[in-house]
């Protein structure tokens, strides 16, 4: 088979006419012409990581909205489903993934759960991690989360660490602001990158150190305008990455949009096509296309460069996206979830006697970082609500047992009446709602409970919904109908006074204990910077 057109060629850093010759699945030449087709030859895009589980839908369901944006490989870090499933979600995703031709890159997840302070539906503990590595399937050893145990050397942590190195497997980082000697000792125990970087001094630091940052632009944290200079400074050193999709975005776009806004702010064409081809095939390892002979014939055509606009995409020579249709059938999974509580009465979620200042966490639209607030209780009998002043009560649900929800208080999105929910909740995935009276709290946390996973919305006893019953985390149903589900479900939140763009987003993360300050386990609140439990009063 032929193939003619511009192509952009990473590694002599020029864009020529050419035609390849492609043969089971690789490029057998690369020839230079006089003249060719008006459009480019383009290696395809890889996101350097993400969660797949973030975008609510199944590897099979991702990979058909990820083929149509260019995208032909993700370096994916299957942690969410194992917080829930343990080893047999690693394995679902695996096996999932084989039924659709992009290329799913996983990790063996490092920390399941987070940390000791949460319950999760499963632990993978140091003789799993060496199962999980010692599979060709498996590429790396996801984030480590636990920097305090990488710096103080935690014999579990350097047992996963050490089973990494016998596999000669690359270990992804996770230290947000980790600086000086910490940083230092985190970096020799053999940590490679961070996806965590929000400044540009932070990012440098980490370099400087022999780490790689993956520069983040998702639906829930985006760091592209701190870090984009690093692509002139440090271009070998940079690779993109979604981290967390959601499915409205991924609907939209990908790393091709990233690829786009990056060059109409003027950064070189073939340092930013780097950054999602040349780098993390490297450093991962990857058997992906870079459009060399002999290379698996992965690649895009391009009608033009601005609005990197895919017209084809091709994966080991089978063209799976052709003018907007995917070329590929993806049937469905088989369904896997763990659920095992019962219903909330509003007595459980009662809060009185907290003293005459509380703790309540403020939270910022698009961050992932919360900051703790000292707030004086005016009010005799506080009941959690104070919605003059946009503090709701928010609280967690264990979802693998039958205990009372944690309690605490939060600032930030605005809601005016009644309460929204998920059971997407990083990174054990218990229940997590918000809300401005007890009872609509109820109402949402009870819908999630009866369908075993999912999102939900109240407001003065009515309740809309969608299921998540794969993990209580994702669905194998189309990703256009999950992307509807999810607009229609935030609209409505945001119909109740919220203003955050992405309020199910951000509320997912009001449970992740390992992003400082201030944050809500189903075990209580949690000061991130001391990595301890903190009471609701701040008197005690």
């Amino acid at each position: 088979m032929k193939i003619s057109g511009k192509l952009i060629d990473i590694h002599s850093r020029e864009i020529y006419p050419a035609e390849l010759i492609l043969k089971n699945g690789r490029i057998m030449t690369v020839t230079r012409k006089d003249d060719c087709e008006e459009r480019y030859i383009c290696p395809g895009f890889v996101d350097a990581h993400v969660h797949v589980e973030s975008s609510m839908v199944t590897p099979g369901s991702f990979a058909s909205a990820a083929v149509s944006r260019g995208t032909i490989g993700v370096v994916s870090d299957p942690h969410e489903i194992a917080n829930v499933l343990g080893i047999e979600g690693v394995k679902f995703m695996i096996d999932d993934s084989k039924k659709v031709p992009l290329k799913f890159f996983f990790g063996a997840p490092s920390c399941v759960p987070a940390t000791s302070f949460e319950t999760a539906g499963a632990v993978i503990d140091s003789s799993d991690v060496d199962r999980l590595l010692a599979l060709p399937e498996i590429k790396y050893l996801s984030e480590m989360m636990n920097f305090p145990g990488v710096i103080n050397d935690d014999p579990v942590v350097r047992e996963k660490l050490n089973s990494a190195g016998k596999y000669n497997k690359p270990v992804d980082g996770h230290a947000p602001a980790l600086t000086g000697d910490g940083l230092r000792k985190y970096a020799a125990a053999g940590i490679t990158t961070d996806h965590e970087c929000t400044s540009l001094n932070e990012a440098l630091e980490k370099i400087s150190l022999g780490m790689k940052i993956l520069i983040r632009e998702g639906s829930a944290a985006r760091n592209l305008n701190a870090l984009k200079p690093l692509l002139k400074s440090h271009p070998d050193k940079v690779m993109l990455c979604s981290d967390d999709i959601h499915p409205e975005m991924l609907a939209e776009r990908h790393i091709n949009k990233i690829v786009s806004q990056l060059l109409s702010d003027g950064y070189d064409l073939f340092d930013t096509i780097r950054s999602c081809t040349v780098n993390p095939a490297i450093h991962y390892n990857l058997d992906t296309g870079l459009l060399r002979p002999g290379d698996p014939a992965d690649f895009l055509i391009l009608e033009n460069l601005a609005s990197m606009d895919v017209k084809e995409t091709w994966i080991d020579g089978n063209k799976v996206f052709d003018s907007g249709k995917v070329n590929f059938t993806y049937n469905g999974a088989a369904k896997r979830n763990k659920f095992n509580c019962s219903p909330i009465s509003k007595d459980m979620i009662k809060t009185s006697g907290i003293g005459e200042k509380i703790r309540v966490i403020q939270a910022f639209d698009g961050e992932l970082f919360t900051r703790e607030l000292i707030v004086n209780n005016t009010h005799a009998g506080f009941s959690g609500y104070d919605l003059q002043n946009d503090i709701l009560k928010l609280i967690v649900k264990d979802r693998y047992n039958d205990l009372p929800p944690a309690i605490g208080f939060i600032r930030g999105f605005g809601l005016q009446k009644g309460a929204f929910a998920g059971s997407v909740a990083h990174d054990s995935h218990n229940i997590i709602c918000a809300g401005t009276n007890d009872e609509d709290i109820v109402t949402a946390v009870n819908e999630i409970i009866r369908m075993k996973g999912g999102l939900a919305v109240a407001d003065s006893g009515s309740v809309s919904s969608f299921q998540l019953q794969i993990a209580g985390i994702m669905t194998d149903r189309p990703l256009t109908e999950v992307a509807s589900g999810y607009k229609q479900l935030s609209a409505k939140v945001k119909s109740l006074g919220c203003d955050m763009s992405s309020p199910f987003m951000t509320l997912s993360f009001m449970a992740l204990l390992v992003i400082p300050e201030l944050k809500l386990s189903d075990r209580g609140l949690f000061d991130g910077r001391n990595f301890g439990f903190v009471t609701l009063s701040a008197g005690r």
